[in-house]
């Protein structure tokens, strides 16, 4: 099927093929209300610990009755706040001590049913209690459908950076029911959509082309072009986690915009008036001109990313952030240097020669680092 076509509702299935740890990613409409039909295991007498925030709960409610039914020896509910802040030590406490009260065994289950949050926050605490269980991911928003539920990245986030602390560890299953986004304010969504926007940028222009025809059924939550997009999504991320599952190559691709944002979002305190994919949105645009400072790719290249981004209503600098954001260039430099991908002092950015065509560069010039920082943030050196 060629990209520019539309999948009907049918369930889809991506494989994430990692020999004893694939798994499979279901994207499809309504399959919350069937969870126990993508569950690769037998929930007959196991103790399931459930975790979600209080913008789903309903959800997992839903969830929690049929595992009882399926007789399940224990499925309790966690809710969390909403929020960036969630992704701390003192939640993942509160999970591990959950799971241990209510004697969690080394074939009990994590079911994370929330968006990114919540599913890095489970991801982790399942990795690390009991040195580690099974989990299970249910992604409620659309950047966690096409991104953070896939690839096994879970982790917390601390004061000197976003994601500090975490592991790679893989989910037994990811199940994906578009239906779920509807609830979801705009603003979530169109941040869910940078996401996908930066699988077209890294590796596929015909996609980045569809999406220039069809972002706004996207993010108008037209039930094909949402579901076509999340597949081709998770098709992409799957091809590059089997390659590369730990980072260290090509799976660096995947941060485009990221070295930015992390940046941006540290620096926000994740108090909520930027939320990750608008940080991603504005952190692709500034890639795309660090790309075009360093004559990798043209000023049409640019120009055309951020304007496609801007049409769908996405921010594309920190001029949009309320109230505004108040920090340097050199508190953001600094920030950037304690990223998990800079070595010596060297930071690693996601650079574009093309639309369609990403590398991996840690030799830019700081210079031309401040520079970009400066034109884009507006933000004075101390």
């Amino acid at each position: 099927m060629s990209e520019g076509e539309i999948h009907a509702l049918d369930t889809k299935v991506v494989t994430i093929p990692l020999g004893e740890r694939s798994y499979e990613i279901f994207v499809g409409s309504g399959l919350i209300g069937r969870i126990d039909d993508f569950m690769p295991f037998d929930v007959l007498g196991r103790r399931i610990f459930i975790v979600t925030d209080e913008h789903v709960e309903d959800y997992a409610k839903k969830i929690k009755i049929q595992f009882d039914g399926l007789g399940a020896a224990f499925c309790g509910v966690m809710v969390l706040p909403p929020g960036e802040q969630t992704k701390s030590y003192d939640y993942l406490m509160q999970l591990h001590e959950w799971m241990l009260e209510n004697n969690v065994h080394r074939d009990s289950i994590v079911v994370a049913v929330g968006g990114g949050v919540i599913g890095d926050l489970a991801g982790f605490a399942a990795a690390t209690v009991m040195r580690g269980i099974q989990y299970v991911q249910i992604p409620t928003t659309l950047l966690s459908q096409v991104d953070s539920s896939v690839g096994g990245k879970t982790g917390i986030n601390t004061k000197l950076g976003k994601n500090m602390v975490g592991a790679f560890y893989q989910p037994c299953v990811v199940v994906a029911d578009v239906d779920v986004l509807k609830t979801l304010p705009r603003r979530e969504v169109l941040a869910g959509y940078a996401e996908i926007v930066k699988y077209g940028l890294i590796g596929n222009p015909h996609f980045f082309d569809w999406l220039e025809e069809n972002g706004h059924g996207v993010c108008d939550l037209v039930p094909e072009s949402v579901a076509y997009a999340v597949e081709v999504s998770c098709k992409a991320k799957a091809a590059i986690v089997e390659e590369d599952e730990r980072e260290s190559g090509r799976r660096a691709l995947l941060n485009l915009g990221h070295t930015f944002g992390h940046a941006l979002e540290t620096a926000a305190g994740y108090d909520g008036r930027l939320l990750h994919g608008e940080a991603v949105a504005i952190g692709m645009v500034m890639a795309f001109e660090m790309s075009e400072n360093m004559r990798l790719c043209s000023r049409e290249d640019v120009d055309r990313v951020e304007e496609h981004l801007g049409t769908l209503g996405l921010m594309t600098s920190t001029a949009a952030i309320t109230p505004p954001l108040k920090t340097s260039v050199d508190d953001l430099m600094a920030i950037m240097q304690r990223d998990k991908k800079a070595k010596d002092g060297k930071i690693t950015f996601i650079l574009a020669e093309t639309i369609g065509r990403a590398v991996i560069r840690s030799d830019v010039e700081e210079g031309t680092v401040r520079s970009v920082l400066s034109r884009f943030v507006g933000f004075p050196e101390t």
